[in-house]
């Protein structure tokens, strides 16, 4: 706080005290000829001192002229609480508590743009009140492994379904004068060896798959800030990468926006001048106490680039072009005289945080059971069929707060309603006679960043028994468990280690139900896992992150006061060797003498799923691949998937053409007892398809909100440009002419019907 009180003097007193402002701080001047007459002020030092940190999170502005700088802070599911300004110790503020928000997979899986913007809204309105001008988010890295520590942070496996997220989400995020720095460009698609493998990628994946979203959050989006990310490509860091930075962000999109480093992911003074860094944050310089307050000036765009520039080995081209960058950021943000004030912890905040994330619980399976009343789906539960009688919670993610943890995501939740706390509530409102009883089951330790925290097992066994026992007594088991934010869970700086439910859950689902087969299985988490007791259970409801609402948003689609619609943005496959970037040993995953190979190709997801047996055994033959030992098997979870309390109808598609294209329209109908939504996917492919290239792809979406017996009918569009794919003797986007399939889905599985048309 004395910090922001001293810029606020320096703002007022340091300005030039004459009649005339200069025109670099009169908002009314076009930005770039206030940017051109701010830099021609600047000494060679100023301009310097605002391309490197000044603290953990700022970098430096100009007080001699009366220009801010530039306060950052983590995201995307909400500001980190105050830190000391030059150590990792929080700045124990009493007035840094937030709403944190769903995680960005749980946004995905709403399929919703319309709640993409909400956040953006809402996210950007507490950044504001607290004085940020860039959010170090969102994420748009694609869902490779199912292995991720840092999934969570990104919205799935598929390109075009985090375009058309990020998009709104990043409009309305700046529209209040707050920056987002999307991250992290690119290819930072594992947390193993991050600082230092290389990935190997074919051009056209790299254009198709991993770069899809960041061009289109250039392009579309116009997004402030980037950050680079800390692999290689190439065999050169991406956050100093020439050809990544310069060649394609900048030059190739056209893009004016400042690239930040990744905390610690600079290694070279002339690599970073000249790759195309703007903003160099996070380094730790060898020899230097990272504690003292000048251990900045050593950062490799400190003082050893200065020295560069006078000596006349750095052109003073290349660090005009960093400040201007740096300077337009400024003006976009921290000197915005239309940045919002924002506002925090307000009920709108709650109320989009419960939203989002009660569309985006996506319910799995929901079987019947036989009852006195006839058999019905045990989802949702009806309160006066359970009068008199005896629910048992089991599991740590029922009490556990789940914004603690997980890297730079942790958070300082003001308030967070836990599952446990929800269903008491909603069951003593009601004033019904329903006994709520808790078992832990599992422990999982501390949330430590890391390290693990391990649980002895005579501990863990102790509270299965204890869960065990508690089951022969309940009516109703509600098992509320998954993964967390712990390290080798979903956080930063390390993957899973497997891809069954750690802490012993699956054998304790699996002898749960055996007890008790009236039981539903919620597991929170960003990444697929195994389901080996899934035929055990009458119900599974997959959570993603809530944040702040997370009990309410869960309860009230439980007990049908909210209608699931959510749908998967990433493939469930039954074992971790089904994921194709598992099938190339460790050159796939996680790499071999710090090169990973991405000889998955295009074939990421749900494109790899949509392969019969024998084109994937070809496939894997053509990548020089050995024949996997077990059969390849088709997911449990489809991409796109997710029941809902309701039954949905599709007519029969048609498709028109348009002046820019086509137009794929559908009738759905709403067949059954509840109001509810339902998401239709438009997939393309080519008729013939040829070995290189998917079956069908995502290209469109809609979400309908539908009253028993209503029937709607969804018109997507489609351009010449969504059938471009890229072709690496051309280097460019090209548009094959010949014949198409658009097929009409509820899932990447589940296709209800198809089009063909052709592209001339």
């Amino acid at each position: 706080m004395k910090q922001m009180l001293t810029w606020a003097v320096v703002w007022l007193f340091a300005l030039p005290m004459n009649a005339q402002q200069p025109r670099y701080l009169d908002p009314a001047v076009p930005m770039e000829q206030r940017i051109e007459d701010a830099l021609a002020r600047m000494t060679t030092h100023e301009k310097i001192q605002v391309i490197h940190a000044q603290s953990k999170f700022t970098s430096a502005g100009v007080p001699r002229l009366g220009i801010r700088q530039l306060n950052m802070d983590d995201g995307p599911h909400g500001v980190r609480e105050e830190l000391e300004w030059n150590t990792w110790n929080p700045a124990r503020w009493t007035n840094d508590s937030i709403v944190a928000f769903p995680s960005l997979t749980c946004l995905a899986a709403t399929w919703n743009r319309d709640l993409a913007a909400l956040y953006g809204k809402a996210i950007g309105e507490e950044f504001a009140f607290r004085g940020k001008d860039l959010m170090l988010g969102p994420g748009v890295n694609v869902a490779r492994t199912p292995l991720n520590g840092r999934a969570f942070e990104y919205m799935g496996e598929d390109p075009y379904l985090a375009g058309e997220m990020v998009v709104p989400y990043i409009r309305s995020v700046q529209a209040g004068g707050v920056g987002c720095c999307l991250k992290h460009f690119v290819l930072n698609d594992q947390e193993t060896d991050r600082f230092s493998v290389n990935v190997n990628v074919s051009e056209r994946a790299m254009r198709e798959i991993y770069l899809r979203p960041f061009e289109r959050a250039v392009k579309e989006a116009a997004v402030w800030s980037i950050m680079g990310s800390y692999n290689l490509w190439q065999n050169v860091h991406c956050s100093q990468n020439d050809a990544l930075l310069n060649g394609i962000l900048k030059r190739e999109w056209g893009w004016d926006g400042a690239l930040v480093s990744d905390w610690n992911a600079v290694t070279d003074t002339w690599q970073a001048a000249t790759g195309g860094l703007d903003i160099e944050m996070g380094t730790e310089p060898r020899g230097k106490d990272s504690s003292s307050p000048d251990v900045y000036n050593f950062y490799y765009m400190a003082q050893p680039l200065e020295q560069k520039v006078q000596a006349g080995d750095v052109p003073m081209e290349v660090l005009d072009e960093k400040v201007r960058r740096v300077l337009r950021l400024i003006f976009r943000t921290s000197m915005n005289p239309r940045k919002i004030v924002g506002s925090q912890c307000s009920e709108q905040h709650y109320e989009a945080c419960r939203r989002i994330g009660e569309e985006g619980i996506t319910l799995l399976r929901n079987e019947k059971i036989k009852s006195a009343k006839g058999a019905a789906p045990l989802l949702p539960l009806e309160p006066t069929a359970l009068r008199g009688r005896r629910i048992l919670v089991v599991g740590e993610n029922a009490t556990r707060s789940l914004t603690c943890g997980g890297g730079s995501s942790e958070l300082k939740p003001h308030r967070e309603v836990s599952p446990l706390d929800a269903l008491r509530s909603y069951f003593s409102r009601l004033r019904s006679d329903v006994t709520i009883d808790y078992a832990q089951g599992y422990a999982s330790g501390a949330p430590i960043y890391d390290k693990v925290d391990a649980v002895p097992p005579a501990e863990q066994q102790r509270l299965n028994d204890e869960a065990l026992a508690a089951a022969r007594r309940a009516d109703l088991i509600i098992y509320v468990g998954g993964l967390n934010k712990n390290h080798r869970q979903d956080c930063e700086n390390g993957d899973r280690e497997g891809y069954d439910l750690s802490f012993g859950q699956n054998q304790l689902i699996a002898r749960l139900a055996d007890i008790q087969p009236r039981i539903v299985v919620c597991l929170f988490g960003g990444n697929p896992y195994a389901t080996s007791w899934l035929q055990k259970v009458a119900a599974l409801v997959h959570c993603w992150y809530l944040g702040s609402e997370s009990g309410t948003a869960l309860v009230n689609v439980l007990t049908g006061q909210v209608n699931p619609s959510g749908r998967l943005p990433v493939t469930f496959a039954r074992r971790l060797e089904d994921y194709p970037s598992m099938l190339f040993g460790t050159d796939g995953y996680p790499g071999t003498d710090r090169q990973v190979h991405y000889r998955e190709d295009l074939f990421v997801g749900y494109r790899w799923f949509d392969l019969s047996a024998r084109e994937k055994r070809a496939f894997l033959q053509r990548q020089g691949a050995a024949s996997p030992a077990a059969p390849l098997q088709q997911p449990v979870f489809p991409f796109g998937f997710g029941l809902s309390y309701t039954t949905f109808r599709y007519g029969r598609p048609a498709i028109t053409a348009t002046a820019d294209g086509w137009e794929v329209s559908v009738d759905v109908t709403n067949t059954g007892q509840r109001a509810g939504q339902e998401t239709v996917q438009l997939y393309v492919g080519p008729r013939t398809p040829s070995a290189d290239r998917p079956k069908k792809e995502l290209k469109n979406f809609g979400k309908l909100r539908l009253q028993p017996g209503q029937t709607q009918t969804l018109r997507l569009a489609l351009t010449p440009q969504d059938l471009a794919v890229w072709d690496e003797t051309l280097h460019a986007w090209q548009t094959r002419p010949g014949q198409y399939t658009a097929y009409v889905c509820a899932s990447a599985a589940d296709i209800r019907g198809t089009v063909s048309f052709d592209c001339r």
